[in-house]
This record gives structure tokens, C-alpha cells and sequence, in this order.
């Protein structure tokens, strides 16, 4: 969701990156180091219960294995057998790249319903106090709401703050692919908002779709808002560094390198998000066609040419959004490096007429969404530049619509 909202913040920001020297030398002597002894959590019990099972007298399969080799091993077995496993092993049949899409979301409804009832359980725990208890509540309410029939999540994790990933669309149809990646403050909770509905992982990737089918109405596509990975809670050294972007890359190229069949994909990062993409860049299949960031602090590179991709690289920062007070420099770890809307940067620089701000960028209407939705269909001919001419789409053949009206 929203990563940096607040001019207050910019100065935690610029003191961050003033106090550099004294961050890397705590962390040299351990201070900021985090305990490595934690309890064991759902996600890895079950996987755990997964690596001892057996079906049909054999051992199941390495659950992190290669997608093809575990959608192999799901393909032999009989319907039967499938809905079984996502019975007994909901959490890792749930996110377990490789695993067909249509189980991964029965797996994830039988993990949601467990989840559910250990809140509505904590919410009348004497044990707890009153916003605990209450904490308890607005947790169990988003998980019945993520439980609904015509709901499509594709990754779940009840534990800490949580991770969840949802699909719009028919993936295993979909002829192009459009995932979104959220920033700072993306959790189970704010996973999807009622108020200002588009700041939001779920608001951002229903936009996206609609203005997609909008754009292009006989393109097939789909869109996964991804909030699978533990984003920084508010602007701290988690979000002026790479650390978070770093573990959550492993996963987003994770999920990447599973999606079913061969049809290209669009990754859309916002604020934090495109750290974490930048980082992520050079190991992205080959399958993703774009990366587009949106009020990006930064891709932790100086030029899109060293993101080692042969993905086309888009930016896009709306004239309101006080990101581009950020200083885009790193010293000793914090800080993301390069403006990506500089010309220095070298990417494809978008409008964003309209986006009002740092959050706005998925706001139906604008120029910002607009032109996402198009890079999202392939429509690279329809794509409106930030500088009133063509330089943006300078080498690109227009793609699978007629463009926008």
C-alpha cells in the first residue's frame, strides 16, 4: 500500500541518511542485529508435516523444489488425492510454487478458516487485553472476508503481521500477467482498505484490472496484488535500507518463475515496492516484459542498465509527490541510489497527470493508471510520455490493442 506519506517523515528520512556512519557502525557491532531464535510458525509447521507425509506408500516431494518438478508430482495424482493433501497440509499446499492455482486457492480457504477460528478464539481471551482483544477481531474479519467463494488467494501466512497475495482474473487463461507490488505499512490489515480503496494492494490490483480490460477488452488478462513478502513498517532503517527489498525479492522471483504458462508479465512497484523490484531485477525470468516503478525512493542501482534485465523499465512520479524530496543517494546502506525518473536513470519516464500525490497512483482517471494498464496489455504505442513528446516509447512496436481513445 502507501509508503511514505507524511512531510514529517522526510526528515526522519534525511536524519537517517545524515546518521549513516553511526547505523553502520551499531550494526558492525551487532546492536541492530535481530534474535534469530523465534518460535516456530504455522507456515513452517505445516510445511514441516509436509516434508513427513507420504501418499500412496512414497515420501511427498521437497516442498522447495523446483516448480516443475512439484507440478509434475501433483500431476500424477488423482483429484482425490490433490484435495487431500490440501487438506492435511493447507499452509504449504498454499504456497507451494508449483502447485496447481485452483488447489493453492482451496488449500488457502481451509488455512483461512483455521485462522479464523484461532481469533475468534483470542477475542474472548481473558489473557489479552482489550486491544489485543480487539487487534484479535480485525483480524478475524479479514480473514472471513479473504474467505469468500470469489475470492483467489494464491499465498497466505497468518503469522507476525502476515502475507497474503490475491488474483484477479483467470491466471491459468490469462494472456498477459500484471503483478503489483505494494511498500511500506503493507500487512494482513492493510491489505485491503474501504477508505481511500486505492491506496491499497486489493484497490490497486481491481483498478489495474478494470483498466485493463478497459484498454484492451479481448486480451485475456490477470492481476495479483502481492503482499507476500514482510514489507517495513513505517519509515525506520527497515525502510531506508535494502533489507526487507532482499528478502522480499527472493519471493516475488519465486512466484515469478511458477506462474502458470507463457504469457508475458508486467511487475508494477510502488514507493518501496520498487526497491524491492529493483533488487529483484536481475534474476526475474526472462517472461517479464516490464517493470514499472511508481514514487520510487530508489531501485538501489544509478542506471536501469545496471538492473540486469532485458525487461523494458518504466517511471513515473506525480508533480505533487514529496518522494522527490527524498535524497536519491545511498551512504553506508541507506538510501535506494538513483532518482528513476532522472534522465541520468535511463528509464522510460510516464505521465502521471492527475495521481495526486504520493498514494495516488492507481486512482481510476488518471494518466498514471491509464499508462500502467496499457504497458499491462502491451498497448506500448498508447503509453503518454511525462515530457509532451514521444521518448518514452522511442524503439517500441505498438502492441496487442489499438490503443487507448
Amino acid at each position: 500500500m502507501t509508503s511514505f506519506d507524511t512531510s514529517p517523515q522526510l526528515n526522519v528520512w534525511r536524519a537517517l541518511l545524515a546518521l549513516a556512519v553511526v547505523f553502520v557502525m551499531l550494526a558492525t557491532t551487532g546492536w541492530t542485529a535481530l534474535s534469530s531464535h523465534r518460535a516456530t510458525t504455522s507456515l513452517q509447521a505445516s510445511l514441516t508435516a509436509w516434508e513427513h507425509g507420504r501418499i500412496g506408500g512414497h515420501r511427498l516431494p521437497d516442498p522447495d523444489g523446483s516448480p516443475a518438478r512439484l507440478a509434475r508430482f501433483f500431476a500424477s495424482l488423482t483429484a482425490r488425492q490433490r484435495a487431500g493433501l490440501a487438506h492435511d497440509y493447507p499452509l504449504a499446499v498454499g504456497n507451494m510454487n508449483g502447485a496447481p492455482v485452483g488447489l493453492r486457492y482451496r488449500a488457502n480457504r481451509i488455512a483461512l478458516k483455521k485462522a479464523r477460528k484461532v481469533e475468534k478464539k483470542r477475542m474472548h481471551d481473558s489473557r489479552l487485553s482489550a486491544a489485543g482483544q480487539q487487534q484479535a477481531g480485525r483480524r478475524m474479519h479479514r480473514f472471513e472476508s479473504l474467505m469468500r467463494a470469489d475470492r483467489r488467494i494464491l499465498a497466505f501466512d497468518p503469522d507476525g503481521s502476515g502475507r497474503v497475495a490475491e488474483v484477479f482474473g483467470n491466471l491459468t487463461r490469462a494472456e498477459r500477467i500484471s503483478v503489483v507490488v505494494p511498500g511500506v505499512d503493507t500487512d494482513l490489515l492493510t491489505f485491503q482498505r474501504t477508505n481511500r480503496r486505492y491506496t491499497a494492494p486489493v484497490g490497486m490490483a481491481k483498478a489495474l484490472y478494470a483498466a485493463e480490460r478497459t484498454a484492451s477488452p479481448t486480451t485475456r488478462t490477470a492481476v495479483i496484488a502481492w503482499a507476500d513478502y514482510t514489507a517495513p513498517s513505517g519509515l525506520g532503517v527497515d525502510a531506508a535500507t535494502a533489507m526487507r527489498a532482499e528478502e522480499g525479492a527472493i519471493r516475488l522471483n519465486a512466484l515469478l518463475g511458477a506462474l502458470p504458462g507463457s504469457a508475458p508479465v508486467s511487475v508494477f512497484c510502488h514507493s518501496y515496492g520498487s526497491v524491492l523490484c529493483g533488487v529483484a531485477a536481475h534474476a526475474m525470468p526472462r517472461r517479464v516484459a516490464d517493470i514499472a516503478v511508481a514514487a520510487s525512493p530508489g531501485m538501489r542501482v544509478s542506471q536501469a542498465s545496471h538492473l540486469g534485465t532485458d525487461a523494458r523499465v518504466w517511471a513515473m512520479r506525480d508533480a505533487d509527490d514529496w518522494v522527490q524530496d527524498v535524497p536519491y543517494l545511498e551512504v553506508g546502506g541507506l538510501g535506494h541510489g538513483a532518482d528513476p525518473v532522472s534522465a541520468a536513470f535511463g528509464a522510460r519516464v510516464l505521465s502521471a497527470r492527475d495521481a495526486e500525490g504520493h498514494s495516488g497512483y492507481f486512482e481510476p482517471g488518471t494518466d498514471s493508471l491509464r499508462n500502467l494498464a496499457d504497458i499491462g496489455v502491451g498497448a506500448y504505442d498508447a503509453v503518454r510520455c511525462a515530457h509532451h513528446d514521444d521518448g518514452c516509447r522511442a524503439g517500441l512496436s505498438g502492441g496487442t490493442t489499438a490503443g487507448r481513445a
